[in-house]
Parts: C-alpha cells; sequence; structure tokens
C-alpha cells in the first residue's frame, strides 16, 4: 500500500487534515509537538469507478464505491511537527526524519493564514508571518538531512566506487537503504544533477549539497496543501504562492472535518471531493453548526472543494503516478471466484505490465501467465502491455503443476 508522510510545522493544522482524511481523532491542540508518535491511518484515492460504464451494481472488497466514485485505501502518516534545525536533531526532528523515511510521497500542509511563526508559535493574528518561507524551510531541512548522510565517508565512499569500477547509484542505494530511496531513483537524481558519476570523489561539500536536493525532489516529491482557507487571509497568500510558481492546493482540513463529523452524525449527506452537500435533517441541525455550513458552502463554491480529497488525489495520481486498475474472475459478469462484483482495484505505478499485474495479485499467476483479457474489448493482452488507468482485466494462467 502506499504511504503518504503528512507533514507540516505546530500548528499548521496538519493534525486536523489526517483526522479530516481518515476519520480517525487525534489530539488536536494548540502548542507545539502535539503529535509526538506518528499517527498512522486508511485514507483513500479517490477514481470515477467502472460500475456504472458497466451498468451493474457493484460489491467491493478491498475498497468502497460512493454514488459511483471509487475510494481506494491508502496509508497517511501524521508526523512530528517540524521546527527549524530538525535535521541536527534539534526539537523532535530525530523522530520526524525517522518517520520521513518510511514514506513513498509527502503531503506539506502549509498555515496559509500566516498566523503562527516557523516553531508554531501564535503572533496573535493571521497576516504576520509569510507561508512560503515555511515552503521553503521543510524543502531546506530535508536536503540537509540527505546531505548529512551523503557527506559522512563521502570520500572514502567515493574512491572505493572508483577503484573498485563500481555502478555509483548501486553503491548508493546501498548506501542510502535505510531511506526508502530505490536505485532507479537514485539514477535518475545522478542524470539530474549534472555530476559527473564516474569520479564522485571530485563531488564537493556543494556538488553533494545540490545532489542531495534533486535526490529529495526525485525520491520524495511534495504535494503543499495551502491550509485554512476559510481565514481571510489566506487568499492573498495562496495568490503570491501562484505568482512565485508554488502549485499548492487550496485547501481548509477543518471544513472537511466538519463535513465527515456531521455525516457521521447523520445530519448531512456529503461525499468526499464534492463541491457540495445536502442537509438531510434540518431539526437536528444547532443554530451554531447552521453557520459554519454556511460558511462550508462558501468555501466550496469559491475553490470547488475543501481541497483534502484533491490532495491525496494529487499525490497519488499526479505525483506518483499511480494508475487503478480492476482485475475480475468472470470478464461476463465481471466478479471473481465468490459471485462479488468488481471486488476489488490495486494501485499499481505507471508502466506497470501485466504480467507485473498478476504477480501482485498472486506470484503463481505471473509465473504462469498465459495473456490478460481486457474487458472492455475482449482482446487478448500479451504479458508485456502497459495496463491503463481504470483498466479492468481478467488474467489467464497455466495450471500449477502439482
Amino acid at each position: 500500500m502506499i504511504r503518504i508522510g503528512l507533514l507540516g510545522k505546530p500548528n499548521s493544522g496538519k493534525s486536523t487534515f489526517f483526522s479530516a482524511a481518515t476519520g480517525k481523532d487525534v489530539k488536536i491542540a494548540d502548542y507545539p509537538f502535539t503529535t509526538i508518535d506518528p499517527n498512522v491511518g486508511i485514507a483513500y484515492a479517490s477514481i470515477k469507478c467502472v460500475c456504472k460504464e458497466f451498468g451493474v451494481k457493484d460489491n467491493p472488497r478491498n475498497s468502497v464505491c460512493i454514488e459511483g466514485t471509487r475510494f481506494i485505501p491508502v496509508e497517511l502518516w501524521d508526523v512530528a511537527g517540524l521546527v527549524p534545525g530538525a535535521w541536527q536533531g534539534r526539537g523532535l526532528g530525530n523522530k520526524f526524519l525517522d518517520d520521513l523515511r518510511q514514506a513513498d510521497v509527502l503531503i506539506h500542509v502549509v498555515d496559509a493564514s500566516g498566523r503562527y511563526d516557523a516553531e508554531g508559535k501564535d503572533l496573535g493574528r493571521p497576516g504576520m508571518w509569510d507561508p512560503v518561507e515555511d515552503i521553503k524551510f521543510l524543502e531546506h531541512e530535508i536536503q540537509r538531512w540527505f546531505w548529512q548522510i551523503l557527506k559522512r565517508n563521502w570520500l572514502k565512499f567515493a574512491r572505493r566506487v572508483e577503484i573498485e569500477r563500481k555502478d555509483l547509484a548501486s553503491s548508493l542505494s546501498i548506501l542510502l537503504s535505510g531511506l526508502n530511496i530505490s536505485e532507479e531513483e537514485i539514477r535518475t537524481a545522478v542524470q539530474l544533477s549534472d555530476l559527473n558519476p564516474e569520479k564522485p570523489s571530485s563531488w564537493s561539500e556543494d556538488d553533494l549539497l545540490e545532489f542531495a536536493g534533486v535526490l529529495r525532489r526525485v525520491s520524495k516529491p511534495i504535494v503543499i496543501v495551502a491550509n485554512k482557507m476559510d481565514i481571510p487571509a489566506a487568499e492573498d497568500n495562496f495568490k503570491r504562492m501562484r505568482k512565485l510558481g508554488i502549485d499548492a492546493i487550496p485547501a481548509s482540513a477543518l471544513a472537511e472535518f466538519i463535513l465527515i463529523k456531521l455525516v457521521e452524525k447523520g445530519t448531512i449527506k456529503y461525499i468526499r471531493g464534492s463541491s457540495t452537500f445536502e442537509i438531510i435533517e434540518p431539526n437536528r441541525i444547532s443554530s451554531r453548526e447552521k453557520m459554519l455550513l454556511e460558511k462550508i458552502q462558501e468555501l466550496l463554491e469559491k475553490w470547488g472543494s475543501t481541497g483534502v480529497q484533491e490532495a491525496i488525489n494529487r499525490t497519488v495520481f499526479g505525483v506518483k503516478r499511480m494508475i487503478a486498475v480492476y482485475p475480475v474472475e468472470d470478464e461476463n459478469r465481471l466478479t471473481d471466484k465468490k459471485g462479488n462484483v468488481l471486488p476489488d482495484v490495486f494501485l499499481v505505478p505507471e508502466g506497470t505490465t501485466a504480467r507485473e499485474f498478476a504477480g501482485k495479485i498472486h506470484s503463481d499467476l505471473a509465473k504462469n501467465f498465459i495473456y490478460a483479457l481486457d474487458v472492455r474489448t475482449k482482446t487478448k493482452l500479451p504479458a508485456d502491455y502497459k495496463l491503463k488507468h481504470r483498466d479492468v482485466i481478467k488474467i489467464y494462467a497455466a495450471a500449477r503443476r502439482k
């Protein structure tokens, strides 16, 4: 399962984002280090389900379908609040970085209202802090962390690679094995850095710092969420982010949190990621809740959604370039062996072949793979066919020998 790390300084609203995305209650308080241990929960990437296209009523097993939208589980980690100097162990830095290394991709929740300083201290009112600085410092901290690991015994490491004529990317993958970075990602970073892979001993500390930044962007990409868009001062900061080329997602984690709680209460109907909601039990809505819903509706009309679901979707499908694929046993009824209709959908990387996908279902399917069938067109697909987003396929494999 894809693992998303949820980052942000104290009081950025990331714990509210976590609760809104997962429905899991966490400690939320107005002081630094509320979150000390990582809170792990299940959030959901959403796609348009194929059930309506095929005219069937599905009964999902590994996911959820709500009115034609399929929600696919992903792991969300809300890690300790970050402060400047974390790469040197300041604050909860070491704990933060240890949790961070396990993530596949990152979401940075930024307090776009500008009320809190770099360490999460309340400055009294919105607009007193520049949230762009938060974006810069987070990237700086992770880059410096990578750099610190790389420069330890670099000359000794580099000379050994040269003397033994080893491949730099594969050697670095061993050196950086604890960071959950693939050899392919390291190779891409080396190519993008425009540094000489044949002579790593010639790399200066500045070269290593530059390489660390490229490696971070390749291996731990960041989706930026401009949170607290329900506060007026946030809009000006968001517009400035856009002018600076920062592709942030406007969001209000608090609005999403309130909507989800009212859904649980049974007073409104709301589907995650929607631009609207429906009050179904008006007599059970308090005057305060009514006022909040009016403000949330204004926010939805202005920005199109609360931004929480959009952030997860962009992280999964945009940045990580995953696709969703439905496997079935019966291509005519779209069922598994037990008769469940469109029971499963899997997230796999773009470029995954039919045989590779078969192996994700069961290793024997890959070993005994014959061909796959495109259920829509009834076309036979070879082992090296690269799957497409929302493909529905059946895997044909030879019977196992006993």
